[in-house]
């Protein structure tokens, strides 16, 4: 952090509170305005300490890629106007010549890495082009997804405000990893708006035209950022949705005609879906998806041995690419993803953090299925739509993410998608469980 950097950070910030804090004076309940405004400051914090590890401790795509290349194109549309076409035409077609650091060649090749690249020359507009500044941004732009995720949970269990603030808002890793400039924080905010737009358009019938505006927009910056995301997430999201309002009907019978029609319906949707969509999926379609997970683990694999091996990792299962062995690999590859790093693997400080909250998580986890039992776990999971698409959403990215990552430096930061919704699910999970106990005294 430079010194304009110093002089300006605290300006910003206080330009944003006022922003959020008219947002907030819009809010009746009380709870939501204390945790809007814990989780405006929890952000604003996160950015120091991720603008020092991305430029002391750690230089990393964030600050040599996105951040270098996208103040390059701002400084290179200062010195010339012919050089706004970059901020709309597609990453292939970037002049590598124009490149700041040669190091990036071929990066943009990628549009997932453009866009964002693209998006911080955007933002040097209004920044100065100052890295700390940037990272601001990101980090509440991640803010609004991330409260929405918040205010989509908290409106169906406001009693549990402040384990879903424990899940959503203070998870360490979580708030560190979406807090600058990484995909990782546009995916969190796409993630979040994605989904209390579904609920308020589906459920609460409320701003429809609004809600499908934000679905095209977050569904379609989400599927150029991590397509396996938007994937693996729209189809328990719609599960989700189909089970509460299949849980409304009264009649059992009705309820047992409904479901799995409703349920069979969208299958065969999502199927045609993805026949149509077969370009833009690439090797994420259902038959390809084995082949796509033995490719993302070879470059992954092949990226460490570039850079250094100390932080890799193995599930101890051998994959040879098929379905049977993606299975095996399974249980391996969701301990990781939740558990993993342990204490004794970490070899940074970053990777430490990491294995603490890990660490912690797996405990959670044990005590929930001790109190509960496997038995009631199951019935909670299966009676409770939330609980059930939060479980399955977890479970698959943990699964493709831990089968497909080498690598704890990169396991730590692609795992916080499913984190909150693990949590969340464990809360649940004893909710439903203490409502039961209640119940039957």
């Amino acid at each position: 952090m430079g010194f304009l950097d110093f002089i300006l950070f605290p300006v910003y910030v206080a330009l944003f509170y006022f922003i959020f804090k008219s947002r907030r004076k819009k809010y009746d309940d009380p709870v939501l305005q204390f945790y809007h405004k814990q989780g405006f400051w929890i952000k604003v914090l996160a950015v120091i300490p991720f603008t020092l590890f991305n430029t002391v401790i750690s230089l990393g795509d964030s600050f040599v890629l996105y951040y270098t290349e996208g103040a390059n194109i701002y400084h290179l549309i200062l010195g010339n106007s012919d050089h706004l076409k970059w901020l709309y035409l597609p990453g292939s077609e970037f002049d590598q010549t124009l490149l700041r650091n040669s190091m990036n060649l071929g990066y943009f090749r990628a549009e997932n890495n453009y866009m964002v690249t693209r998006i911080v020359a955007i933002l040097s507009f209004v920044s100065f082009a100052r890295y700390s500044i940037i990272n601001l941004f990101f980090s509440l732009i991640a803010y609004t997804g991330i409260w929405r995720l918040y205010r989509f949970f908290y409106e169906q269990y406001p009693h549990l405000h402040k384990q879903l603030a424990i899940a959503i808002l203070y998870l360490p890793t979580f708030v560190f990893w979406s807090s600058g400039i990484l995909k990782d924080p546009l995916c969190i905010s796409a993630l979040g708006w994605i989904t209390y737009a579904f609920y308020e358009a589906f459920v609460k019938k409320k701003n429809l035209l609004r809600n499908a505006v934000i679905l095209f927009v977050f569904g379609y910056l989400l599927a150029i950022l991590k397509i396996y995301i938007l994937i693996s997430y729209v189809p328990f999201l719609i599960l989700y949705l189909i089970l509460r309002n299949v849980n409304m009907v009264k009649s059992r019978l009705l309820k047992w005609v409904l479901g799995p029609t409703l349920i069979f319906g969208s299958v065969l949707a999502g199927q045609r879906v993805m026949i149509n969509f077969e370009n833009e999926l690439g090797g994420y379609t259902a038959d390809q998806i084995t082949t796509q997970v033995d490719k993302t683990r070879s470059s992954y694999r092949d990226d460490t041995k570039v850079g250094g091996g100390e932080s890799t990792f193995s599930l101890g299962v051998e994959f040879d690419g098929t379905l049977i062995s993606l299975i095996k690999m399974a249980p391996a590859a969701i301990i990781a993803t939740f558990y993993r790093p342990f204490i004794w693997e970490s070899r940074k400080i970053s990777t430490l953090l990491s294995s603490l909250e890990s660490m912690f998580i797996m405990f959670f986890t044990l005590y929930v299925l001790f109190k509960v039992g496997l038995f009631k776990t199951l019935k909670a999971i299966k009676n409770d739509p939330v609980i059930l698409y939060s479980v399955l959403f977890s479970l698959l990215f943990g699964l493709f993410v831990g089968a497909t990552t080498p690598n704890f430096g990169s396991l730590v930061r692609y795992k916080i998608p499913c984190m909150p919704f693990y949590v969340i699910s464990l809360y649940l999970i004893l909710d439903y469980y203490h409502k039961q106990k209640t119940a039957s005294w």
